[in-house]
């Protein structure tokens, strides 16, 4: 069975394909399908999720997953939230929204720079399905003072994991898509999958970590 990938974002594409790999369907980024990205509009990573779900569902008239996903720090009061990927303006790089952030936050004391990054997944089988799978889970970190590592994307580089002594972007791919805050929440639609056909159906009870 074919889904749909929401996303626009090639990082999140390959780690969407790289976790999701599984014999049972296909993985198809809505590039391919020359789906447009929609405006997010919402006030909630479940809302922007579950947008940009059913918008993609609707053009390709498949099954389709989205994420939306964002970093919250706690000195910020949880900026930039789902502001994340627009933190610095509407079509910021990932450069200049790592440069706004240690912006913000120069001066914090290490001990302060807690924060955490959060994923929202919504999956849909159609466009108008009433019952959405919704599934989510978080990834504890600190925010470093300087960008470390060549992985990842986002704010990879200066997201600090004590536990093991470096950066989200220095973590091989098979370590960050066994740990981060996406990979939990799409384990958790793979354990779904396991037990039941959701894609097959449109009787699905929604499901929140």
């Amino acid at each position: 069975m074919e889904i749909v990938v929401a996303s626009g974002n090639r990082g999140k594409i390959r780690e969407f394909t790289q976790i999701l790999e599984c014999p049972s369907f296909l993985v198809r980024p809505m590039s391919e399908l020359g789906i447009p990205e929609p405006e997010e509009t919402g006030s909630t990573f479940e809302e922007n999720a579950l947008l940009k779900a059913r918008t993609a569902s609707r053009h390709a008239n498949l099954p389709t997953i989205a994420d939306d996903s964002g970093l919250s720090v706690d000195c910020l009061d949880g900026a930039p939230g789902v502001y994340s990927a627009r933190y610095a303006g509407l079509h910021a790089t990932d450069h200049q929204n790592v440069k706004k952030l240690l912006n913000e936050m120069n001066g914090v004391d290490q001990s302060s720079r807690r924060a955490r990054f959060h994923c929202v997944i919504a999956v849909v089988r159609h466009f108008e399905d009433e019952q959405p799978l919704i599934f989510s889970d978080s990834w504890q970190g600190e925010i470093a003072t300087t960008p470390s590592g060549e992985n990842g994307f986002g704010y990879d580089p200066v997201f600090y994991l004590p536990e093991y002594r470096c950066t989200a972007a220095q973590l091989k791919p098979e370590i960050k898509n066994r740990i981060s805050h996406r990979a939990k929440a799409l384990e958790q639609f793979k354990a779904k999958l396991h037990h039941t056909d959701i894609l097959a159906t449109s009787s699905g009870q929604n499901t929140r970590a």
